[in-house]
């Protein structure tokens, strides 16, 4: 093999090893972003899940009242968690909270036993809370139904007006990047256009020469999104060790989705713009390849 074969193979290895960092740096970002938005969504789940909903029951209830609102609740669909609260376990942390016993001074518990709900997220949110209120109230032996409305209100705005900004952000910075892994695609396919060329006037037909660059395309991207997850970890582990906020409490889903996410926009993205570089000079004339 002569020294000029040597550097040609030398060329088309480094464009590809370039090719396939620059894309790697590209997936990386998309799957920033893409976690960025699952934590939001993550952890907006949890801020409603952690709103508490009252069913406070009447002094003289009976237990099997009780009994019969509490295998309601645990059977609802709306329902995340129920925890039963005794007349003595109200007082009791009423006393734990507050510092004084009204027991004392009233000779008599005041407080009433009560179910405290744990809402799942989809039904944390007024409308709802206004339906599972109407359906409690036809059971008896239920009191009032307490929560705080305003707090419901003001989470779901919060979470809605964060879910838009990084949702924005997102598209564009998936915009920006989809431009900028097709540009490089097409930089890598450059140096081929010629051969492109040859082949087309030799007769081969147009998937006979796309063929090759879209299964390498595909190859490099699923390289590419192996390296990006890689440093997605790594600055994980960082943030875990150095920063203290233990991301490692993401659910094993969000992890599997981000994955996902990269390494199916990875492979996909690189076989389209691979695609569309390689047509480019498919329909471009040879003397015009010498001006591009």
């Amino acid at each position: 093999m002569n020294d000029e074969s040597k550097k040609g193979k030398y060329r088309v290895g480094n464009v590809h090893f370039t090719s396939t960092i620059s894309m790697s740096l590209v997936l990386f970002l998309i799957g920033l972003v893409s976690l960025l938005l699952f934590v939001a969504r993550d952890l907006g789940t949890q801020i409603k899940e952690n709103i508490s909903l009252s069913v406070v029951l009447n002094e003289n209830i009976t237990a099997a009242s009780t009994t019969r609102i509490h295998q309601y609740l645990e059977k609802s669909k709306f329902v995340k968690s129920v925890k039963y609260i005794s007349k003595e376990d109200a007082l009791k942390e009423h006393i734990k909270t507050m510092g004084d016993d009204p027991e004392k001074y009233l000779g008599y518990n005041p407080l009433m036993a009560s179910f405290e709900i744990k809402l799942k997220a989809d039904y944390a949110n007024k409308d709802s809370v206004d339906v599972i209120e109407s359906k409690l109230k036809v059971f008896e032996g239920i009191n009032r139904i307490a929560y705080q409305k305003d707090i419901v209100n003001m989470v779901n705005d919060n979470i809605a007006r964060i879910s838009f900004i990084l949702l924005a952000v997102a598209t564009l910075l998936m915009l920006i990047s989809i431009t900028l892994m097709n540009n490089t695609i097409r930089v890598s396919i450059y140096a081929n256009r010629f051969l492109i060329n040859t082949m087309k006037l030799v007769g081969a037909t147009p998937w006979f020469i796309r063929k090759p660059y879209i299964i390498r395309g595909m190859t490099n991207g699923f390289l590419a999104s192996l390296i990006s997850l890689g440093m997605l970890g790594i600055m994980l582990l960082y943030i875990r060790n150095n920063i203290g906020l233990n991301l490692f409490t993401l659910h094993t889903t969000t992890l599997i989705e981000v994955s996902g996410i990269v390494i199916i926009l990875g492979i996909v993205l690189t076989a389209l713009s691979s695609y569309s570089a390689v047509g480019r000079y498919l329909r471009m004339q040879t003397n015009d390849m010498y001006f591009v």
